[in-house]
Protein backbone atom coordinates (compact mmCIF):
# COMPACT_ATOMS: atom_id res chain seq x y z
CA UNK A 1 0.00 0.00 0.00
CA UNK A 2 2.95 2.67 0.83
CA UNK A 3 4.76 1.71 -2.49
CA UNK A 4 1.56 2.65 -4.78
CA UNK A 5 0.91 5.67 -2.31
CA UNK A 6 5.25 6.61 -3.10
CA UNK A 7 4.29 6.39 -7.29
CA UNK A 8 0.83 8.34 -6.54
CA UNK A 9 2.74 10.75 -5.24
CA UNK A 10 5.61 11.17 -7.79
CA UNK A 11 2.71 10.17 -10.53
CA UNK A 12 1.37 13.93 -8.93
CA UNK A 13 4.25 15.33 -9.17
CA UNK A 14 5.14 14.72 -12.96
CA UNK A 15 1.50 16.17 -13.47
CA UNK A 16 1.70 19.03 -11.97
CA UNK A 17 5.17 19.85 -13.87
CA UNK A 18 3.46 18.85 -17.03
CA UNK A 19 0.38 20.92 -16.53
CA UNK A 20 2.50 23.83 -15.60
CA UNK A 21 4.92 24.05 -18.59
CA UNK A 22 2.02 23.09 -20.69
CA UNK A 23 0.51 26.74 -19.49
CA UNK A 24 3.55 28.38 -20.24
CA UNK A 25 3.16 27.23 -23.83
CA UNK A 26 -0.24 28.31 -24.14
CA UNK A 27 0.50 31.65 -22.57
CA UNK A 28 -2.29 31.03 -19.84
CA UNK A 29 0.68 31.62 -16.67
CA UNK A 30 4.07 32.13 -15.90
CA UNK A 31 5.14 28.43 -14.37
CA UNK A 32 8.86 28.99 -13.25
CA UNK A 33 10.30 25.43 -11.75
CA UNK A 34 13.95 27.83 -11.02
CA UNK A 35 12.07 29.81 -7.82
CA UNK A 36 14.78 30.92 -4.84
CA UNK A 37 15.57 27.57 -3.01
CA UNK A 38 14.50 24.83 -6.02
CA UNK A 39 17.46 22.82 -5.37
CA UNK A 40 15.83 21.80 -1.90
CA UNK A 41 12.83 19.38 -3.99
CA UNK A 42 16.41 17.24 -4.67
CA UNK A 43 15.83 16.71 -0.75
CA UNK A 44 12.66 17.26 -0.21
CA UNK A 45 10.87 14.95 -2.40
CA UNK A 46 12.90 12.07 -1.96
CA UNK A 47 12.46 12.20 1.68
CA UNK A 48 9.02 12.49 1.49
CA UNK A 49 8.63 9.69 -1.06
CA UNK A 50 10.91 7.44 1.34
CA UNK A 51 8.48 8.39 4.61
CA UNK A 52 5.54 7.19 2.49
CA UNK A 53 6.63 4.28 1.32
CA UNK A 54 8.95 2.98 4.46
CA UNK A 55 7.34 5.13 6.98
CA UNK A 56 9.10 7.79 8.93
CA UNK A 57 13.07 7.00 9.84
CA UNK A 58 15.27 9.10 11.51
CA UNK A 59 17.32 9.64 8.53
CA UNK A 60 14.58 10.67 6.02
CA UNK A 61 12.73 12.64 8.86
CA UNK A 62 15.86 14.41 9.26
CA UNK A 63 16.32 14.91 5.46
CA UNK A 64 12.73 16.39 4.86
CA UNK A 65 13.15 18.89 7.99
CA UNK A 66 16.94 19.76 6.74
CA UNK A 67 15.42 20.46 3.28
CA UNK A 68 12.23 22.39 4.59
CA UNK A 69 14.85 24.69 6.62
CA UNK A 70 16.85 25.29 3.75
CA UNK A 71 13.49 26.09 1.63
CA UNK A 72 12.83 28.28 4.23
CA UNK A 73 15.90 29.97 4.25
CA UNK A 74 15.98 30.63 0.14
CA UNK A 75 12.73 32.13 0.19
CA UNK A 76 13.79 34.28 2.99
CA UNK A 77 10.95 33.29 5.53
CA UNK A 78 13.50 32.53 8.33
CA UNK A 79 15.49 35.46 8.52
CA UNK A 80 18.42 36.11 11.53
CA UNK A 81 18.23 32.59 11.68
CA UNK A 82 21.46 30.46 11.14
CA UNK A 83 20.51 27.06 9.37
CA UNK A 84 24.23 25.85 10.06
CA UNK A 85 23.18 26.15 13.69
CA UNK A 86 20.06 24.49 13.41
CA UNK A 87 20.74 21.43 11.40
CA UNK A 88 22.94 19.91 14.48
CA UNK A 89 19.85 20.12 16.64
CA UNK A 90 17.19 18.84 14.38
CA UNK A 91 19.27 15.84 14.27
CA UNK A 92 19.58 15.50 17.89
CA UNK A 93 16.09 15.84 18.42
CA UNK A 94 14.40 13.31 16.03
CA UNK A 95 17.95 11.29 17.06
CA UNK A 96 16.50 11.37 20.55
CA UNK A 97 12.86 10.76 19.94
CA UNK A 98 14.14 7.55 17.81
CA UNK A 99 15.73 6.08 20.71
CA UNK A 100 12.21 6.84 22.86
CA UNK A 101 10.14 4.94 20.04
CA UNK A 102 12.44 2.32 19.23
CA UNK A 103 9.82 -0.39 20.32
CA UNK A 104 7.31 1.01 17.56
CA UNK A 105 9.99 1.27 14.81
CA UNK A 106 10.96 -2.23 15.22
CA UNK A 107 8.12 -3.53 13.37
CA UNK A 108 10.01 -5.89 11.33
CA UNK A 109 11.36 -8.06 13.85
CA UNK A 110 10.23 -10.87 14.09
CA UNK A 111 7.14 -11.55 17.19
CA UNK A 112 9.43 -14.62 18.19
CA UNK A 113 12.34 -12.58 18.60
CA UNK A 114 10.51 -9.58 20.49
CA UNK A 115 9.77 -12.08 23.16
CA UNK A 116 12.91 -13.41 23.60
CA UNK A 117 14.28 -9.88 24.07
CA UNK A 118 11.19 -9.09 26.36
CA UNK A 119 11.76 -12.20 28.73
CA UNK A 120 15.36 -11.10 29.48
CA UNK A 121 17.19 -13.75 27.84
CA UNK A 122 19.90 -11.29 25.93
CA UNK A 123 22.03 -11.45 28.80
CA UNK A 124 25.41 -10.02 27.74
CA UNK A 125 26.05 -6.12 28.05
CA UNK A 126 29.24 -5.40 25.42
CA UNK A 127 29.87 -1.11 25.49
CA UNK A 128 32.98 0.31 23.92
CA UNK A 129 33.13 3.87 24.78
CA UNK A 130 36.39 5.87 23.49
CA UNK A 131 37.58 2.28 23.72
CA UNK A 132 37.74 -1.12 22.04
CA UNK A 133 36.58 -4.25 23.45
CA UNK A 134 36.83 -8.10 21.84
CA UNK A 135 34.34 -11.11 22.66
CA UNK A 136 35.06 -14.07 22.17
CA UNK A 137 32.69 -17.72 22.64
CA UNK A 138 35.23 -20.33 22.80
CA UNK A 139 32.60 -23.25 23.16
CA UNK A 140 29.83 -21.39 25.26
CA UNK A 141 26.37 -20.63 24.76
CA UNK A 142 25.17 -17.87 23.51
CA UNK A 143 21.59 -16.28 24.41
CA UNK A 144 22.31 -12.85 22.84
CA UNK A 145 23.90 -9.52 23.74
CA UNK A 146 23.15 -5.78 23.43
CA UNK A 147 26.17 -4.34 21.70
CA UNK A 148 27.04 -0.54 22.06
CA UNK A 149 30.24 1.45 20.77
CA UNK A 150 30.12 5.23 21.27
CA UNK A 151 33.67 6.62 19.83
CA UNK A 152 34.92 3.09 19.78
CA UNK A 153 34.65 -0.58 18.67
CA UNK A 154 33.06 -3.71 19.46
CA UNK A 155 33.99 -7.11 17.84
CA UNK A 156 31.66 -10.13 18.70
CA UNK A 157 33.13 -13.35 17.71
CA UNK A 158 30.27 -15.99 18.20
CA UNK A 159 32.03 -18.06 15.03
CA UNK A 160 32.95 -21.25 18.04
CA UNK A 161 29.98 -20.30 19.89
CA UNK A 162 26.85 -22.42 20.71
CA UNK A 163 23.11 -22.22 19.17
CA UNK A 164 20.49 -23.83 20.75
CA UNK A 165 17.43 -21.40 19.83
CA UNK A 166 17.30 -18.63 18.02
CA UNK A 167 18.61 -15.08 18.93
CA UNK A 168 18.29 -11.26 19.39
CA UNK A 169 21.44 -8.98 18.98
CA UNK A 170 20.76 -5.38 19.97
CA UNK A 171 23.51 -3.17 18.23
CA UNK A 172 23.93 0.48 18.99
CA UNK A 173 26.86 2.64 16.98
CA UNK A 174 27.43 6.41 17.46
CA UNK A 175 30.60 7.43 15.79
CA UNK A 176 32.20 3.70 16.20
CA UNK A 177 31.39 0.21 14.61
CA UNK A 178 30.72 -3.48 15.60
CA UNK A 179 31.93 -6.43 13.80
CA UNK A 180 30.00 -9.61 14.54
CA UNK A 181 31.36 -13.37 13.79
CA UNK A 182 29.02 -15.78 13.24
CA UNK A 183 29.21 -19.65 12.28
CA UNK A 184 28.29 -21.21 8.80
CA UNK A 185 24.75 -22.60 9.96
CA UNK A 186 23.07 -19.41 11.64
CA UNK A 187 21.14 -16.60 9.38
CA UNK A 188 20.17 -13.49 9.87
CA UNK A 189 17.72 -11.09 9.80
CA UNK A 190 18.74 -7.30 10.16
CA UNK A 191 16.06 -4.48 11.50
CA UNK A 192 18.24 -1.80 10.79
CA UNK A 193 17.64 2.14 11.94
CA UNK A 194 20.46 4.14 9.71
CA UNK A 195 21.58 7.71 10.51
CA UNK A 196 24.65 8.20 8.16
CA UNK A 197 25.07 5.06 8.81
CA UNK A 198 24.56 1.84 8.08
CA UNK A 199 24.91 -2.65 8.26
CA UNK A 200 26.71 -4.51 6.12
CA UNK A 201 25.82 -8.45 6.29
CA UNK A 202 28.26 -10.65 4.32
CA UNK A 203 26.95 -13.79 6.01
CA UNK A 204 25.25 -15.00 2.47
CA UNK A 205 22.66 -17.31 1.47
CA UNK A 206 20.45 -18.24 4.75
CA UNK A 207 18.72 -21.16 2.71
CA UNK A 208 18.74 -24.38 5.18
CA UNK A 209 19.59 -22.89 7.99
CA UNK A 210 18.44 -23.91 11.51
CA UNK A 211 18.79 -21.08 14.09
CA UNK A 212 18.31 -17.13 13.61
CA UNK A 213 20.32 -13.78 14.54
CA UNK A 214 17.55 -11.00 15.06
CA UNK A 215 19.55 -8.35 14.43
CA UNK A 216 18.04 -4.84 15.53
CA UNK A 217 21.03 -2.51 14.55
CA UNK A 218 21.20 1.39 15.15
CA UNK A 219 23.80 3.35 13.10
CA UNK A 220 24.62 6.92 14.01
CA UNK A 221 27.68 7.54 11.83
CA UNK A 222 29.08 4.61 12.36
CA UNK A 223 28.79 1.16 10.81
CA UNK A 224 27.81 -2.78 11.75
CA UNK A 225 29.26 -5.53 10.09
CA UNK A 226 28.03 -9.09 10.14
CA UNK A 227 30.25 -12.29 8.89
Amino acid sequence: MRNRMGDVLWGLIFIVLGVGFAGNAFHIWNFDLFFAGWWTLFIIVPCAVSIIQSGAKSGNVIGLIVGILLLLSAQDVLRGVSIGELIIPVIFVVIGLNFLFRNYQNRGIKKEAKTMYANGKVTNDLVAIFSGRKVSYQGEEFWGANATAIFGGVDLDLREAVFTEDVVIQATTVFGGIGIFLPENVSVKVNSIPIFGGVTNKTGNAAGREITVYLNATSIFGGIEVK
